[in-house]
């Protein structure tokens, strides 16, 4: 599967732009597929292969950060190459992603699936966010809010099917092979439409700014960041050494940095690094949210997975309306509102009990719905000569945020807190339950092992069972620090803006835009 060569341009959407929108839209879904099914499943896997928590969340992060690989390597060659070779690398990572976890004997096979969907999933993202800010260059924040739509609308979907299978085998496959073959369902729709897709010709490009011009935007210190989360992930699966892993990473960013003969551009490199816990409220979170909320909800008599449903519905609904909020808010005025609410939203899931836990969820899930999409927008307002890279790279070390640091740091203070309760209040019962040492990029720690539990009296085995649910809710409210960091940080912005006139997006005039002033006519924004 390939779509057709990329030799339109940019131009008002017709037709053909519906149909390229809505298979970027699928596109987004089945990457979201992947992601929601892992959560509803992690704990089948968990009591097949006898995983830990922090190993739960190694393969976690293992579908999250393998991501920023391949979005920002494509993003590098991919006005050279073609959105049409991307996204059929993306369309074979996806098959094989599937295969590998359906036929999955362990802990590697398991991570080495997730890493592959992940690698398609960046690859996804690196053709679909600068095909759209390019379709829409006048309204870059509303039309990712609406693209990214499909990201819940994906965990919507993907998660009422996962749910409504339970047991149920098909195809000779058990049933949590059942639910990952979902996968094969927005794939082969995505696969199929964009078969038929001609793609516009970059912002950027159309515009004649300089492929160096547009590495320059990100420069040495963008490249650091990125590549020190990359070389410190694949090191430490690797087992290199760290001096190794520093002198890659400084080899590779010293590089780029000569070449750019550029630091990056300040605010994008702030904006980088909030980026860090906006991932890790979002996605870190998600991709624990079903397992974190595990004990209230079966108190409730309630599968948890709807927890995560539930809140992409909202974040779902309210993207497809983000115009007007944008509009009345300003960009930065909706992320530090966002923020709020989503650090309240996290504060009050750690606290709730019963019913109010859906109050709570509605809070964060109001909370997170615009983090992702508007920060894009910013960046694709403000950095518009960055083109596919800028645009790219923050999503990518937004999904190493997640998956190197959020995925592995929730299970890691699961365990560890965990570890603490019982050992403090109820040491012999401890001693009884612990596995053996494991290390973390966060340290070392001791995990609970659930067939020991299982050996236990029913009494001891209900007091472990609460200590981890505690452990779980005190996770979340520790996650709720990381929104509060981010407000402060987008209000500096917001009063940065505000002494240099208020906020204002950043248009590049193509060519051709240039040719119509000089003749007295203005090109129209482009509009679905």
């Amino acid at each position: 599967m390939e779509p057709q060569s990329d030799n339109s341009s940019a131009a008002p959407a017709g037709s053909g732009d519906k149909l390229l929108f809505w298979a970027c839209f699928i596109a987004l879904i089945a990457t979201a597929f992947g992601f929601i099914v892992r959560t509803q499943i992690i704990g089948e896997w968990a009591k097949e292969f006898a995983l830990s928590e922090t190993q739960k969340g190694q393969i976690n992060g293992a579908g999250l950060y393998p991501f920023a690989i391949s979005i920002v390597l494509f993003s590098l060659i991919i006005d050279k190459i073609g959105y049409g070779k991307a996204i059929a690398f993306a369309f074979i990572c996806h098959f094989a992603s599937a295969i590998t976890l359906i036929t999955a004997k362990g802990y590697t096979s398991l991570y080495i699936g997730s890493f592959i969907g992940a690698l398609g999933n960046g690859t996804v993202e690196a053709v679909i966010n600068p095909v759209v800010a390019t379709l829409f260059a006048r309204e870059k924040t509303k039309w990712l809010n609406i693209l990214h739509a499909g990201w819940p609308g994906g965990l919507v979907l993907g998660g009422v099917l996962s749910i409504f299978l339970g047991d149920t085998a098909l195809f000779g496959l058990n049933a949590w092979q059942t639910k990952v073959g979902l996968i094969f369902l927005p794939v082969i729709a995505y696969g199929i439409l964009m078969s038929f897709c001609k793609f516009p010709v970059n912002e950027r490009v159309a515009s004649g700014v300089p492929y160096r011009e547009m590495l320059q935007e990100v420069g040495f210190l963008g490249a650091l960041i990125a590549v020190a989360m990359i070389v410190g992930e694949l090191g430490n699966q690797f087992g290199l050494d760290q001096t190794v892993q520093l002198i890659i990473g400084g080899v590779l960013s010293l590089g780029y940095g000569l070449y750019t003969r550029s630091l990056g551009r300040p605010m994008l490199i702030f904006l980088f690094l909030v980026m860090i816990p906006l991932a890790i409220t979002e996605l870190g979170t998600d991709s624990w949210i079903t397992d974190l909320m595990g004990p209230s909800m079966q108190a409730l008599g309630i599968q948890a997975g709807w927890v995560l449903v539930y809140t992409s519905l909202i974040m779902m609904v309210l993207r497809f309306f983000a115009g007007p909020i944008v509009h009345k808010l300003s960009p930065l005025g909706l992320l530090a509102t966002s923020s709020v609410l989503a650090a309240c939203g996290l504060v009050f899931l750690s606290k709730a009990d019963g019913a109010m836990i859906i109050v709570a969820a509605t809070l964060y899930g109001f909370g997170k719905t615009f983090f992702w999409p508007t920060m894009l927008g910013v960046v694709a307002e403000q950095f518009p000569k960055g083109g596919a890279m800028t645009l790219n790279t923050i999503s990518g070390i937004g999904m190493l945020g997640a998956g190197v640091v959020g995925g592995s740091l929730l299970g890691y203070l699961q365990d560890t807190k965990v570890e603490q309760s019982l050992n403090t209040d109820k040491p012999a019962i401890y001693a009884a339950v612990r596995g053996e040492a494991k290390t973390s990029l966060f340290g070392t720690y001791t995990p609970v092992e659930d067939t020991k539990v299982s050996s236990l009296p029913a009494a001891d085995q209900q007091l472990v069972r609460d200590v981890q649910g505690q452990a779980k809710k005190d996770t979340l409210l520790n996650v709720a620090l990381f929104p509060c960091v981010m407000f402060v940080c987008y209000m500096i912005l917001i009063l940065y803006f505000k002494s240099q006139g208020g906020y204002k997006p950043q248009i590049l005039v193509t060519e051709k835009e240039e040719e119509d002033i000089m003749m007295g006519g203005v090109a129209a924004p482009s509009e679905l």
